[in-house]
């Protein structure tokens, strides 16, 4: 599906910032439902601190936006040379399964050609999203962060020009 897909990253400015709010908030209520972790998820997030985020000069958000509307969002940070880390990525729920979420991730990749390592967290429990990265060519890297009963965070590490 993803031949078909055609979207562009635009980077994100503090006035976005009441619209990925709510896409973010779309996008995590589900999970915030399923393992009642009000605490780190995103979608408690306020319109402040989203905008914050955006401000922020360690990391570079970008809208991903189809047909001139913004259906998700990704966020870059460098951690430092040749170490990238995607902060956040999401979809809102309605395009979700299209192959906007790896298509986001692979224009990043090649949007920062300086990157050696690519790192990411992500919800064990959560089989798509984990498939998602391996299919990627990300693997986890043994580092897990307990949540609460419910959820745990897996780390996953991707070498650039090592084949999956």
């Amino acid at each position: 599906m993803m031949d078909s897909l055609a979207f562009t990253l635009i980077r994100a400015t503090p006035e976005d910032a009441a619209l990925l709010q709510e896409l973010q908030r779309q996008a995590f209520w589900p999970l915030l439902e399923k393992y009642q972790d009000g605490e780190t998820n995103p979608a408690t997030e306020t319109v402040a601190t989203v905008r914050e985020k955006i401000q922020n000069p360690d990391y570079d958000t970008y809208r991903i936006v189809n047909a001139g509307q913004t259906v998700g969002v990704i966020r870059i940070a460098r951690k430092n040379p040749g170490r990238y880390r995607i902060g956040r990525i999401y979809v809102n729920p309605e395009w979700q399964g299209q192959g906007i979420a790896q298509a986001a991730i692979l224009a990043c990749e090649a949007m920062y050609p300086d990157a050696r390592v690519w790192e990411l967290d992500t919800i064990e429990q959560e089989a798509k999203n984990c498939h998602l990265y391996e299919t990627l060519g990300y693997r986890r890297t043994g580092g897990r962060e307990v949540i609460n009963e419910r959820m745990t965070l897996v780390g996953f590490e991707k070498t650039m020009g090592v084949k999956p």
